[in-house]
């Protein structure tokens, strides 16, 4: 399992989950809805944190710099 995620894609999967946790803390998001997009959020989080996607793998994306 290699790392397939560049740093600008890390960084925008971490604002995107800040946000989804503020606004489900605020209240402006809630429900179902709410707890899907943190679940969402707990995801983006993870493969943040690890630096690897399973989803890239199966479309054969990498947003990682080449190693030369």
């Amino acid at each position: 399992m290699g790392k397939n995620m560049g740093q600008t894609d890390k960084l925008i999967r971490i604002i995107i989950a800040v946000v989804i946790g503020v606004l489900y803390y605020l209240g402006h998001i809630s429900g179902t809805l709410g707890l899907v997009l943190l679940i969402l959020a707990g995801v983006f989080v993870l493969t943040s944190l690890i630096g690897f996607c399973p989803l890239y793998t199966l479309f054969g994306i990498k947003t990682c710099p080449s190693k030369k």
